[in-house]
């Protein structure tokens, strides 16, 4: 089935070429569904952001978790000791030693004393390799 607009046309001749427009009056768009935009004034609802966080969920409750959880990203951040992803910090601090590159002590410490994830995995823990 053949589908034709009666749209006003006129033909055109460019050297001995015939070609057949629409005029004006007549546009491509006049064949399209007209979509009408929404109005400002009837905005689509925000979701509600998520509640912030607590201090058990960012797992630095004191200031002495921040310092030391600072010192050992920048123990992470230290390339003098060798690269970190794929081990964990005591790994690396031990084989830092066993290359004589002199790993901090405080280091050391901080990660026999603290079994937790966050203190014993190095920064890049969450990225893939």
């Amino acid at each position: 089935m053949l589908f034709l607009l009666s749209l006003p046309q006129r033909e055109i001749r460019v050297h001995n070429l015939s070609v057949t427009m629409t005029t004006k009056h007549g546009l491509i768009t006049d064949s399209f569904k007209v979509v009408k935009k929404a109005k400002r004034g009837a905005r689509k609802a925000k979701r509600p952001l998520s509640p912030p966080p607590t201090h058990q969920e960012s797992g630095a409750a004191t200031l002495q978790e921040e310092e030391e959880l600072w010192t050992l990203r920048h123990f992470d951040l230290d390339w003098r000791f060798g690269p970190c992803t794929g081990i964990s910090r005591l790994h690396r601090w031990e084989r830092a030693e066993l290359h004589g590159l002199d790993p901090p002590e405080e280091i050391r410490e901080l990660l026999q004393t603290h079994t937790d994830p966050e203190y014993s995995l190095s920064l890049w823990r969450d990225y893939p390799l």
